[in-house]
């Protein structure tokens, strides 16, 4: 099951070893894999694909990145099952690493860091050692163990201390997309990741705090845990906007699992082109969850109550269900509260067995073929199509917004008049091809499509950055997620959106998981000391009563702020970040990012877009204000803070936007400005 514990004269070199067995041994795992001859276990051709792309995803969830650690952990119990509940057998020791690992016999040489018997890696403590004698966390560079630190946990004698290693592990410089951080996760954090499947959970997490690995760890963790359940159902991760989902895109990857759908908002409600956009005003009006009831009776309107009996002919037959028959079965499917399609193709159903009611009194003895037949009949499609007609969602929101007429009949005591000039067309489109959709707009067309059908379920949803999210877009996240749950993740200080969320509880309930738990975060692993204490000036204007982030950092960072008189010395202050190691990042509000993009090129220094991968070579990114959320560099230049506050509709949208940028810094901060400073900073 496990490694004897023993004693070894270079205890270095023997972890070393160990390493170099357990990539021998997952080396084999993936070549045995890839020898699985499937031509004689596959009945036809389909089974056979299926089998092949099963094969091909465990064969990708067996790469060794040679790069990144097997393992980083190690676990020495102290006692034999029992009645305490303790996990490990006298003696045994377990290695905690990102996947399982096991040798030709079977035997386990990495334990998955989301096994129950690698949880004291992460919570095990000198008040509560959960059994463990030794817990040892190992250091690298690169792929190579270079380090190891040992805590002796249940050694009264020994002081609880700091982790040099894991504070270099949360410090080491950032190139490349985000990596995960089951080395460094911590108590708090492991909580909400090893939280049930069954319940929704609502992280509310500070600048650094680990909000965003928490929801993606936590998807990892499920994924392990109830694997059939959600390879039946599906996981979506959803973020901001494509740089973020860029960003975070290998986590998952890294921790073998390749099933996981991302998404932004926008993707999931793409049923028309977005072309145009709204006035902030309407866009708070479209968000706002009042719309759901506007789109609900709009669309029932179009039911109408029967004039007319319906008289179906067979053969020398004629069947006559009275009008006021056909009205009874109407008005008992709107009483159930059922989708508008769903009861529209249950209307002909129901007809036909008034129909098949009439018959069995005759003497007759029709069966289910014979009520289908009944069903499909002209005369019942006929009445069908005018008491319950098919409605197109999009073509519904587009006469809302256009006819001011049918908005202010279904709006009625829900929109005031005020309210309903704002979101009407100023120039009607004709048809919903040629119409200049905006992003708010296809998110009332994705409330409708549900209206009509059902929107699939999935069995749980990662939603990140939150804040953001209007009331329609958290209806529209929650439809994906009816019959499964969610991890909400975001942090209200940082709502840059006019329609910002307010409350997490508002925000559960517009989701629909009104019982989920709200859970905060506010031991900051990223942000330096220096740098957070700064920016949680701005928390008395932006987000009144919430707890600032305070930094569990040894090192306070760098923290300078520099009065420029023009461009070239932002650029230079770029140049002076980079000589450092890691990535560098040049925040700025977007109205100067053309200015500042071509100092950089008169300075001499490439940089890259927001979404594009950094690597050794290539360091420094030139970032717009509105696109820095969730992103991070070791070094961060900010440019002009003033000029990002006023590059928001109004000051408090744009103090926000100013306590992200100033917060995307790991390793040191450095503020340039030839204006004033925001009061707020003062």
């Amino acid at each position: 099951m496990s490694r004897p514990v023993g004693d070894s004269l270079d205890p270095l070199e023997r972890e070393r070893s160990h390493l170099a067995s357990s990539r021998a041994a997952l080396r084999a795992m993936r070549e045995d894999v890839e020898s699985l001859d499937i031509r004689d276990v596959t009945a036809n051709w389909v089974n056979a694909e299926v089998l092949t792309r099963q094969i091909d995803e465990r064969i990708k969830a067996l790469a060794d990145l040679s790069d990144t650690p097997l393992f980083f952990g190690r676990l020495d119990y102290l006692h034999a099952p029992g009645a305490d509940g303790a996990e490990g057998a006298e003696g045994e020791r377990f290695y905690i690493g990102r996947r399982h690992v096991h040798d030709a016999e079977g035997d386990p040489m990495v334990i998955d860091w989301r096994a129950p018997v690698s949880q004291p890696f992460y919570r095990a403590s000198k008040k509560d050692p959960m059994d463990i004698a030794l817990r040892r966390r190992f250091g690298y560079t690169g792929g190579d163990l270079t380090a190891y630190e040992d805590e002796h946990l249940s050694d009264p004698a020994e002081a609880a201390r700091t982790s040099r290693l894991l504070q270099q592990e949360i410090e080491r410089p950032r190139v490349g997309p985000m990596r995960d951080i089951v080395a460094t996760i911590q108590p708090e954090q492991d909580e909400i990741v090893r939280s049930g499947l069954g319940g929704t959970v609502c992280v509310q997490g500070g600048p650094g705090t680990g909000k965003t690995a928490v929801g993606l760890h936590r998807v990892a963790y499920l994924l392990y845990a109830h694997r059939e359940r959600l390879a039946r159902t599906g996981t979506l991760v959803i973020g901001p906007n494509r740089s973020f989902l860029h960003y975070i895109e290998q986590v998952l990857p890294a921790l073998g699992e390749l099933t996981v759908r991302q998404a932004t908002v926008d993707d999931l409600v793409a049923h028309v082109e977005v072309r145009g956009t709204d006035e902030a005003a309407a866009a708070v009006i479209k968000g706002d969850a009042r719309m759901a009831e506007v789109l609900r009776r709009a669309l029932y309107s179009h039911v109408s109550m029967p004039a007319e009996a319906v008289v179906v002919v067979r053969g020398s037959r004629r069947w006559r269900v009275p009008a006021y028959e056909v009205e009874e079965i109407v008005r008992e499917l709107l009483d159930r509260g059922i989708r508008y399609g769903a009861a529209r193709e249950a209307l002909p159903q129901r007809i036909a067995h008034a129909v098949l009611v009439q018959m069995e009194r005759s003497g007759e003895a029709p069966d289910d073929r014979v009520q289908d037949a009944v069903a499909r009949n002209a005369a019942v499609k006929a009445a069908v199509k005018a008491v319950w007609p098919p409605v197109d969602p999009a073509k519904l929101v587009l006469r809302l917004l256009s006819d001011a007429e049918f908005l202010a009949e279904h709006a009625d005591g829900v929109l005031d008049e005020d309210e309903r000039r704002t979101i009407l067309w100023a120039k009607p489109a004709r048809s919903v091809r040629s119409a200049k959709w905006s992003a708010a707009d296809a998110v009332l067309i994705d409330e409708a499509s549900d209206l009509v059908t059902r929107t699939p379920s999935l069995g749980h949803v990662v939603l990140d950055e939150a804040q953001d999210l209007s009331p329609m877009q958290y209806r529209a996240v929650g439809r994906r997620c009816t019959t499964g749950s969610a991890t909400v993740l975001g942090d209200l200080a940082q709502g840059t959106t006019p329609w910002a969320t307010r409350s997490w509880e508002e925000a559960l309930t517009h989701l629909g998981k009104r019982d989920g738990v709200i859970e905060e975060l506010t031991a900051g692993f990223r942000v330096p000391t220096d740098v957070i204490t700064y920016a949680s000036r701005l928390l008395p204007s932006i987000a009144p009563g919430l707890t600032p982030v305070a930094s569990i950092r040894d090192n306070p960072g760098f923290f300078e702020i520099r009065t420029v008189a023009e461009a070239a010395e932002v650029a230079a202050a770029c140049a002076e970040s980079l000589r450092h190691e890691g990535s560098v990042g040049l925040i700025a509000a977007d109205a100067r990012v053309p200015v500042l993009a071509e100092a950089l090129k008169e300075a001499g220094l490439e940089y890259l877009a927001p979404g594009e991968e950094t690597t050794r070579q290539s360091r420094l990114t030139l970032v717009p204000a509105s696109l820095a959320k969730g992103l991070e560099y070791d070094y961060v230049v900010l440019d002009e803070p003033a000029a990002v506050v006023d590059g928001e509709p109004d000051e408090r949208a744009g103090l926000r936007r100013l306590y992200v940028a100033l917060t995307r810094a790991v390793s040191g901060l450095t503020v340039t400005h030839t204006g004033a400073l925001p009061a707020q900073l003062l």
